[in-house]
């Protein structure tokens, strides 16, 4: 299936001009007005000399504008590279650099550092002076058809793995988005989507590109707060939304949470991280047959655990996405058999052609047909993968992997613990030995939990060596626990 989705507003507006299209705080668009922004942003992205080909960096927080530029970008097929507004000035400009792009626009408090950095090497616009834009009517010259492997977007990773890389999606992968994700959770022309999370993040294209291909009704928060999500959710009826685990929690955790606040949902899909097994099973006793899970790489792998999956493969991720292969394999690049821990590889309809501007790392990634994603997992024999962990978060204590994953399941369990990350310090005697960094309610003791824990791992090697109360998780904008903050910190 070739497509792409350089006149997908358009099509919409023609056929159902109508019908909710995006809603951001107080301002909501039907698919005419939002399709008709769009091309208000894309005539002047075009007197600016954007066209074909090229690449504009954002640097925005989630709004219309935001989501308005993807879609302007794509419709003269130019290619998106939106950064994440947590970035330092210098930061910024190396990315928009590396990306080779032709345009930066940023909110007005970063506009004038920028513009003195920049100097007279790239043009910068204000997000002030984008939305003079809206004082004209589109006028839009002539516009080349991009073909399916087109660039649609470069997104940089979000840094938990050392530094960011330019991951490259064309037009047909992000069609593959589309049309994979809508199938695997539902998502149809009545569905409500709800994003909480940054735009930034790659996984936001997981619902908002099936949403805008279905022509569905696509609600955008500024940011992640549980209360404010809870709203949301019953203002306008939310039928999917997506979340990470410390979302997920927050929200469960919540003096204002109940049951019947989410009684629209149909989809509460987990990402970005492993939910542990104990929050699975309160929101499924909570709100059943509404959670599903997604393993995934922006790379472009994934795996979903459907809800119908989730009483018969407790502790799975799920299956890889419809038109895509699995293969767990040893350091040698040998497939192992079901049962045995190694690197998860896999391919697929979602697979990025490499990384921007680094055909080295896109060669040590992507390798015969495989993405070689550096995560460590085992199947059962009906192809459903079980995380152990990252390469890099491997414990090797007294010669013996120690997977840090195995302990946190137990820790999460204790009544006290919030949240909890385990990583490897370094041993005098042991090479490394396994610590537990925890979030915790009022009053909970280190000491106690830490012995509670050792009594029931599963071996002597897992047994804690110390255990840190923190106040909260170090995130990056994808609201990933850093654990490499962790190690800093406590190693």
């Amino acid at each position: 299936m070739a497509h792409s989705f350089q006149n997908l507003i358009q099509q919409h507006a023609q056929q159902r001009p109508h019908k909710p299209a995006l809603s951001f705080n107080e301002q909501d668009y039907n698919y005419a007005e939002f399709a008709y922004l769009c091309e208000q942003l894309a005539s002047h992205l075009q007197g600016l000399g954007i066209g074909t080909g090229d690449k504009v960096t954002t640097l925005l927080p989630n709004s219309v504008e935001h989501v308005g530029l993807i879609w302007a970008a794509t419709h003269l097929g130019a290619a998106i590279v939106p950064l994440s507004p947590l970035l330092q000035d210098q930061a910024v400009f190396n990315l928009h650099t590396n990306a080779d792009a032709s345009l930066l626009i940023c909110t007005d408090q970063r506009y004038q550092d920028l513009q003195t950095l920049a100097a007279d090497h790239t043009p910068i616009y204000s997000l002030s002076q984008l939305q003079q834009a809206y004082d004209l009517p589109p006028k839009l010259g002539p516009i080349a058809q991009v073909s399916v492997d087109s660039l649609f977007n470069i997104v940089y990773s979000s840094g938990t793995t050392g530094q960011p890389k330019g991951i490259m999606h064309s037009h047909q992968v992000r069609a593959m988005y589309g049309y994979g994700f809508a199938t695997a959770f539902r998502i149809q022309q009545n569905s409500v989507v709800m994003h909480t999370g940054a735009i930034v993040f790659n996984g936001a294209f997981v619902t908002m590109l099936p949403c805008f291909l279905q022509g569905a009704h696509f609600v955008l928060a500024e940011a992640f707060a549980a209360d404010n999500a809870m709203q949301l959710i019953e203002q306008h009826k939310v039928t999917h939304t997506m979340m990470v685990p410390s979302q997920l929690i927050a929200l469960l955790e919540h003096p204002d949470f109940s049951p019947q606040r989410l009684a629209s949902l149909e989809v509460l899909l987990v990402l970005g991280a492993p939910l542990h097994q104990r929050y699975r099973e309160q929101l499924e006793s909570l709100q059943p047959g509404c959670f599903h899970e997604l393993y995934g790489l922006t790379e472009g792998f994934a795996t979903i655990l459907d809800n119908g999956d989730l009483d018969k493969k407790a502790g799975s991720v799920g299956c890889p996405l419809t038109g895509s292969q699995m293969r767990i394999v040893d350091d040698q690049g040998r497939d192992l058999g079901n049962g045995e821990i190694g690197e998860i590889v896999g391919n697929g309809p979602l697979m990025s052609p490499g990384y921007y501007g680094n055909p080295k790392l896109t060669a040590e990634t992507f390798r015969d047909g495989w993405l070689f994603t550096g995560d460590l997992g085992y199947q059962d024999n009906e192809g459903f993968l079980y995380l152990a962990d990252r390469k890099k978060d491997l414990i090797i204590s007294g010669g013996v992997n120690v997977y840090p994953k195995d302990i946190e399941e137990i820790l999460v369990t204790h009544p006290q613990v919030i949240e909890d990350a385990v990583i490897g310090v370094d041993h005098d005697k042991w090479g490394e030995t396994p610590v537990a960094v925890i979030v915790a309610r009022d009053d909970a003791n280190a000491e106690d939990i830490k012995s509670w824990v050792n009594e029931r791992v599963a071996a002597r090697y897992q047994k804690l060596d110390a255990l840190h109360i923190i106040e909260a998780m170090p995130r990056n904008v994808a609201g990933k626990t850093l654990k490499n903050e962790l190690r800093n910190r406590f190693g």
